[in-house]
C-alpha cells in the first residue's frame, strides 16, 4: 500500500446509516454489532424521509451530520418505503454512490428484483436467530469497513 492510499484509508470514517422503524429490530441490531466487534459509528433514523433529511443534511440539527460510508435499509416503512427511498437516492447524483444494503424480513422474489434494479448493493434477510444476525453483521462490517474500496465521503 502506497503511504498516499495507507493517509486515505487511515481517514476513513467507517460510518453507517441504518434506516430501521422498527424499535426493536433497531435495538437488536445495534447490540449484534457490538458484540459482533463490528467497528464503525451508526447513526439511526425511523424512515425514508428522515434519512433524506439526514443526507441532505437538512434541518438544524442535521446541518453537520457526516455522510455514511454504508446505509444498511429496512424495506417495509410508513411513509416513505425503503424501495421508494432507495429509487431517489440512487437518481441523486451527491448521493447515488453510497452502496446500500437492504435488510429485510421479506423473501418475496419482486422485492429482492426490485431493490437491486433501484441499485441495492446488497439483500440480506433479516435472521431470526440472534447468533445468526450476530455472524451476518460481522460479515457485513468485515466486507464493506475492510475488503471493500468505498469512495471518500466530503
Amino acid at each position: 500500500m502506497s503511504e498516499e492510499e495507507a493517509m486515505v484509508d487511515s481517514q476513513r470514517s467507517n460510518r453507517m446509516l441504518m434506516v430501521e422503524d422498527e424499535a426493536g429490530d433497531a435495538r437488536l441490531l445495534q447490540l449484534a454489532m457490538r458484540q459482533s466487534g463490528f467497528s464503525a459509528d451508526i447513526d439511526h433514523v425511523w424512515d425514508g424521509y428522515e434519512a433524506l433529511d439526514y443526507l441532505r443534511r437538512v434541518g438544524q440539527q442535521r446541518q453537520r451530520a457526516p455522510r455514511p460510508d454504508l446505509i444498511v435499509l429496512d424495506l417495509k416503512m410508513p411513509r416513505l418505503s425503503g424501495l421508494d427511498f432507495l429509487a431517489l437516492i440512487k437518481q441523486d447524483d451527491d448521493l447515488r454512490a453510497i452502496p446500500v444494503v437492504a435488510f429485510s424480513s421479506s423473501l418475496l422474489e419482486t422485492d429482492v428484483r426490485s431493490a437491486y434494479e433501484l441499485g441495492a448493493a446488497g439483500y440480506l434477510i433479516k435472521p431470526a436467530d440472534f447468533q445468526e444476525l450476530i455472524s451476518m453483521v460481522r460479515i457485513l462490517g468485515e466486507y464493506w469497513f475492510k475488503l471493500v474500496r468505498l469512495p471518500h465521503n466530503d
